[in-house]
């Protein structure tokens, strides 16, 4: 067993308890994969990071959901860097991060961090049947084709007609895993569809969106980072956003209020990079021990 520093960070909220929560470990990039997926299931969070040296860039990032490692998440990377910031260790500026993804450059500004997710890829576009039965909603209620889009991690985005059919969403795991080989996907925890609707959940939002997810993740994440990024260049590349930055909300139907702004690099039709910003409150401090194997 070793002692490890940690903290829980709600991401994309400036308060306790709002956004998406993260427990960082500090120094813990070494560990094995077990020990990394059993301190998720643990702490009963969609995700966390563990920190170590980068020979490539200013620290190294790994992320970890409750089954397996992925190579990038949005909130994840927010709710890492507002730690290091917290405890002292970057200022404001520029730090570069080491991702499965690649380098991931992040802006520090006070409290606001802005990350800049790499050109999004955008890939199949699934039958809308296939994505209407594994949200459990008539096809209807989809306004415009899904499709699966990346910018560091896939995501099936689907634009709802309301805020109605967003509450209304519910996953069906047999109908999911059938989208999920039609994508590709290498289980059905990586290629949940993105619910996004028009307006948002405010008068200061643009979009609502909502991520149901399949076990042995929680049924629902407050905030996602990484898929605002993707559901972004989606809206962008579609004519569907006419704005280059705006307010993306999620998690209000939770009771976790989170809140990104959201701002293109480059041009609809040659989008370069996606820029996601928010906050981060460190809710908790402390030391962890954990096995270096299992």
């Amino acid at each position: 067993m070793r002692r490890y520093e940690f903290d829980w960070v709600d991401a994309f909220s400036d308060r306790a308890f709002g956004g998406n929560g993260c427990a960082v470990v500090h120094g813990g990039a070494h560990l094995p994969l077990e020990t990394c997926t059993a301190y998720v299931r643990e702490t009963s969070l969609v995700e966390c990071t563990f920190t170590g040296p980068s020979d490539l860039a200013d620290i190294k990032v790994r992320y970890y959901l409750a089954s397996r490692e992925i190579p990038f998440a949005g909130h994840p990377t927010l709710a890492t860097v507002a730690a290091m910031r917290d405890r002292g260790m970057i200022g404001d500026g520029e730090i570069r991060l080491e991702t499965g993804a690649g380098i991931v450059p992040v802006t520090v500004a006070g409290d606001q961090i802005e990350m800049t997710q790499i050109a999004p890829q955008f890939g199949a576009r699934p039958d809308p049947t296939l994505v209407a039965a594994a949200i459990s909603l008539p096809v209807e209620e989809i306004l415009a084709p899904p499709q699966k889009v990346s910018t560091g991690l896939p995501f099936c985005i689907t634009l709802l007609k309301d805020h109605e059919a967003l509450a209304a969403a519910r996953l069906d795991l047999d109908a999911l895993s059938r989208l999920g080989q039609a994508l590709g996907a290498d289980g059905i925890d990586m290629m949940e569809p993105f619910l996004v609707t028009l307006p948002g959940a405010t008068d200061a939002g643009d979009t609502l969106s909502r991520l149901l997810m399949a076990p042995p993740s929680p049924p629902e994440d407050p905030f996602t980072g990484s898929a605002t990024g993707a559901m972004a260049a989606y809206l962008w590349h579609h004519g569907l956003m006419s704005k280059d930055s705006f307010v993306a909300e999620q998690g209000h139907g939770m009771g976790r209020p989170g809140r990104a702004m959201v701002t293109r690099v480059g041009s609809p039709s040659a989008i370069t990079g996606v820029k996601v910003a928010g906050k981060g409150y460190v809710l908790m401090r402390g030391t962890v021990e954990l096995p270096e194997t299992l």
